[in-house]
């Protein structure tokens, strides 16, 4: 939430957007590209934490759940810390968080500690959460409201790009150093083997603690343009008569972004243990990161064509045609067993892939003043990965296979609001300024 515009904030805005428009997505697309990749690496750290820690699927999936948790817990303080420093400052408080909590991990795993991990874990995602809070909102209105979609998902194609190399980067330098890692599925090790195990985690985050370092630098240097009017919080007699909840688009959105969340972390984060099953891939959990690569590959080129085709396309028919084809793959990943049930799971990355940002630019559609406020609960919602835990007893009580039953009925929302839910009620109309230079 920046300061009020000022005479000085309008010249600036005013000015012509050029090359510096472009330079800061394209920064903005690294921040996008780094909070992918840390999110992603959780996929091969948890089988790594359920060996070292001999955890259940449920604890398994609660170190997800604690991630996501810091969504709920951070999203409002993350737009007050906005409002105080401004989005520049805020996202450099956002990455040296991450590079902080990155650092945690390293006592986290000398000791080994379960409960510091989660508390590591716990900062790096309030960090993110920062970002998210800030980075979101400004990309989907600095341009043309009609090809938001086509914008956001063009810039979350870096975020899976991220995601899609942290599976390598993981199974390299965490899964392929462990004995836990390269041994067959099921091999009980010792506790020599697993205090060893565990300390596979110093050197990759050591590595993602000094990257996060050199862009908060990066990105405090940067001069970053002003954002366009529809980011900037209204004066409270300018919002007096609107009300968020007349906005169906944006009230059924925020449980989207939270059903959802438990649909793609639970297939992320489920991933390495379940192709590793005998009857499905029989691999060796660095050998199933290599496939958790190609899931998260789907999902950057989900994004990639998306970008393009919702510039012709409705974004809700591209949402509800794609929520068809995951819930299919998701039944198949199921009921079937073996080749057909893993590559079914690797599918469902590219119908997921352009979910979150058509949500996300559907949710505050029509929201004119209001939308900085809408994207704050749309970002809060995204803590709807941690009711994963949630799979993790399924599996436990049920069978890993069967649990993705949940994600099967979570994609039957992601359809009923790409048809219904994210029609426009009360549309309010932005008040046009200078500042508004990027369309």
């Amino acid at each position: 939430m920046p300061a009020p515009i000022t005479s000085t904030t309008r010249a600036h805005a005013a000015s012509p957007p050029g090359a510096s428009y472009g330079a800061a997505l394209t920064l903005l697309s690294s921040l996008f590209f780094m909070w992918g990749f840390i999110t992603v690496i959780n996929g091969t750290l948890l089988p790594h934490l359920r060996s070292v820690f001999e955890l259940s699927y449920f604890q398994t999936t609660l170190i997800e759940s604690v991630w996501f948790i810091a969504y709920f817990f951070a999203s409002i303080p993350s737009a007050k810390l906005i409002e105080r420093v401004g989005y520049q400052r805020a996202m450099v408080i956002g990455l040296a968080m991450m590079a902080g909590g990155a650092l945690l991990m390293v006592p986290a795993a000398k000791i080994p500690s379960y409960g510091v991990t989660l508390f590591a874990l716990f900062v790096i995602a309030s960090g993110i959460t920062l970002l998210q809070v800030a980075a979101n909102p400004y990309v989907a209105v600095v341009g043309s409201p009609e090809t938001a979609s086509s914008r956001l998902n063009l810039v979350q194609a870096f975020n899976s790009a991220g995601a899609t190399l942290a599976p390598l980067f993981g199974g390299y330098l965490i899964l392929g150093r462990t004995t836990s890692g390269t041994a067959a599925a099921g091999v009980t090790l010792t506790p020599a083997e697993r205090l060893a195990d565990a300390q596979s985690v110093v050197l990759p985050y050591l590595i993602v603690a000094a990257v996060l370092a050199v862009l908060a630098i990066v990105i405090a240097r940067f001069p970053l343009p002003a954002m366009g009017a529809a980011t900037q919080r209204s004066a409270k007699a300018d919002r007096k008569g609107h009300s968020l909840w007349a906005h169906r688009n944006l009230v059924l959105g925020i449980p989207a972004i939270f059903i959802y969340l438990i649909a793609e972390i639970g297939v992320g984060n489920l991933f390495i243990n379940f192709v590793s099953q005998p009857d499905i891939g029989n691999l060796t959990h660095q050998q199933a990161s290599n496939y958790l690569f190609l899931l998260w590959g789907g999902m950057m080129v989900g994004r990639l064509v998306g970008a393009f085709a919702m510039q012709k396309m409705d974004a809700g028919h591209a949402l509800a045609i794609a929520s068809v084809g995951a819930f299919v793959v998701m039944i198949v990943a199921t009921f079937a067993t073996g080749q057909a049930a893993m590559w079914a799971l690797i599918a469902v990355g590219l119908f997921h892939s352009i979910m979150f940002p058509t949500i996300f630019t559907l949710g505050i559609k029509g929201l004119g003043p209001l939308t900085e406020e809408g994207s704050g609960l749309l970002i809060m919602a995204i803590a709807g990965g941690a009711l994963v835990a949630v799979q993790g007893v399924l599996a436990d009580a049920y069978g890993l296979q069967w649990s993705f039953l949940l994600t099967a009925v979570c994609e039957l929302y992601i359809l009923f609001y790409a048809l219904w839910g994210s029609k426009v009620t009360n549309p309010i109309a932005d008040v046009p300024t200078d500042t508004d230079v990027f369309k």
